[in-house]
């Protein structure tokens, strides 16, 4: 193939990148919009498939805008900022649909419309900062090998970014590796999660009331303040451990809340399990609407940020573990089930046993499409009808799309 070409892209493909055609072959465009005519370089070619490097933009997009960002298509962590937002919203939608059809092999999509996030920019609620050798603070590039230095960042919340100017990483070069900084955006509490080359407690100083972890292994050490914070969802009070995850956008993490709850539509005397299920989120926010509530979680500081969360008269139980491993020790009748898996997703190990205990309901949230449709259509192909799917804009200026789908056996 040619090393410089033009190309009419057509769509985007999943991972970001706009999709052109040449001589027949697949060629992928990264920050790039379907409908623009450019001129690109060649940079991997292989049998089926090519990558390019945008050159120029010959006929642009009526959505491409100007990134607001200096550090866009440098920094890794944005892949959309040129797109307007209105536009990113309608490809994800695109996307979604795309994935579930040609991998899924779904011929009648029940896919919404993708609820926009109502902050487009400034709502992460936590933040993972690169540490040069040097001591200089970043994020990695596209390809993961490259930290960009930076000075600002467009996506994390005010309370987080404050974060980034009280460091002082003078005494750290060599020790501190990543530094994560989280903020309950709702109760103002903030704290800095370090690690460290051998687990080596960094020193600290802090003249605001500002919490500061060691993770050792996944597990939070105090180093000032607390190991934890604590954030408000749909009402209620969450504690997050420093390893522990939760949602970045705490908005769109309650929207996510609201759909699982319609999806299930309990009538108060269901058996629910949910699986992966961190600090208790999904359980907690639905143990009142039910008659039982089982959480299985393998990360045992979420555990115990999930029984601290719990109320006293709900009728939860929360069980530590690989879901892989325990599901097979469960043998009891259940009315639906929550899953909300790693990126990797829940694969056939895990949908067998779910298969096997034959919940009426399965409400599936995903991270990535993909991985949706090859569980999908193995929930398919044992009997259960996808019967929605709403994806909820998790990650603006980004390619990620978050869902929640209902499976109706």
């Amino acid at each position: 193939m040619r090393s410089i070409l033009e190309l009419e892209l057509s769509s985007m493909a999943h991972g970001g990148e706009a999709l052109g055609r040449y001589e027949g072959k697949v060629v992928f465009v990264g920050y790039a919009i379907p409908g623009e005519r450019v001129r690109v370089e060649v940079v991997e070619d292989h049998r089926r498939w090519s990558r390019a490097r945008l050159l120029e933009v010959l006929e642009p997009s009526p959505h491409r805008v100007t990134p607001p960002c200096p550090y866009f298509g440098t920094c890794g962590g944005c892949q959309w900022q040129h797109i307007e937002y209105e536009a990113q919203l309608a490809l994800k939608g695109e996307v979604l649909r795309d994935q579930l059809q040609r991998l899924g092999h779904f011929a009648d999509l029940p896919v919404a419309e993708v609820i926009p996030s109502p902050n487009p920019w400034r709502y992460r609620n936590q933040l993972q900062l690169s540490i040069a050798p040097d001591g200089g603070a970043g994020f990695l590039d596209a390809s993961g090998a490259r930290m960009v230095p930076i000075e600002t960042c467009l996506l994390p919340h005010p309370l987080v970014w404050e974060m980034v100017g009280m460091m002082e990483m003078e005494g750290m070069e060599g020790l501190l590796q990543r530094l994560r900084l989280r903020a309950g955006i709702r109760t103002g509490e903030q704290m800095m999660v370090f690690e460290t080359e051998g687990d080596i407690a960094p020193g600290i100083e802090v003249d605001v009331p500002i919490s500061c972890v060691l993770l050792e292994d996944g597990r939070p050490v105090n180093l000032i303040g607390r190991n934890w914070l604590t954030e408000e969802l749909a009402g209620r009070r969450f504690r997050i451990s420093a390893g522990s995850f939760f949602q970045v956008n705490t908005p769109q993490a309650e929207r996510l809340i609201e759909l699982v709850g319609q999806f299930l539509d309990p009538q108060g005397n269901e058996t629910l399990l949910d699986l992966y299920c961190g600090v208790g989120t999904f359980a907690l926010s639905l143990a009142h609407r039910v008659k039982r509530v089982i959480g299985v979680e393998s990360h045992g500081p979420a555990v115990a940020d999930a029984w601290a969360n719990a109320h006293e008269d709900e009728p939860v139980e929360f069980i530590e573990g690989k879901v892989e491993e325990v599901l097979p020790q469960l043998d009891l009748p259940l009315d639906a089930v929550i899953v909300d898996p790693p990126r990797g997703g829940c694969g056939s190990e895990v949908l067998g046993e779910l298969i096997r205990l034959s919940p009426s309901k399965l409400i599936y949230v995903s991270c990535d499409p993909a991985i949706l449709a090859r569980d999908a259509r193995l929930l398919a192909d044992a009997g259960y009808h996808l019967e929605r799917v709403q994806p909820v804009d998790m990650f603006p200026q980004t390619y990620h799309i978050e869902s929640v789908s209902l499976f109706l056996r």
